[in-house]
């Protein structure tokens, strides 16, 4: 059986260890207070980012939609213009056949001497 000045000893020991960890938890305690108001705000700012997030998710949705109207609106423009060039060639053919016509009817009328 251990001597009465041991037990002392490891009776101090014990308590000076129980007091140490009672300054630790209360240290402990302490930051988990000051933490708490840190998680909040920083679960508000994630919050925050994630509104903005999907504020910047919709225009870039609503400016896609936008491009593919205007591409679809840019085809249709070449489209008519493929259109309208064909229907111009055919109209300057149309009208070099008349231009070359009167030239010729002009030349023989000069060559008739009238």
């Amino acid at each position: 059986m251990p001597d009465d000045e041991d037990l002392r000893t490891r009776v101090q020991v014990v308590e000076h260890e129980l007091a140490r960890l009672r300054d630790q938890v209360a240290i402990v305690a302490a930051d988990a207070g000051a933490a708490r108001p840190l998680a909040v705000g920083a679960d508000r700012d994630v919050s925050e980012v994630r509104a903005e997030l999907r504020g910047h998710t919709r225009t870039l949705n609503a400016l896609r939609e936008t491009q593919v109207e205007h591409g679809n609106a840019i085809l249709e423009l070449r489209a008519e213009t493929v259109e309208m060039r064909a229907e111009m060639r055919g109209g300057f053919a149309t009208l070099t056949t008349g231009v070359e016509h009167i030239t010729t009817l002009l030349d023989r009328v000069i060559e008739r001497g009238e």
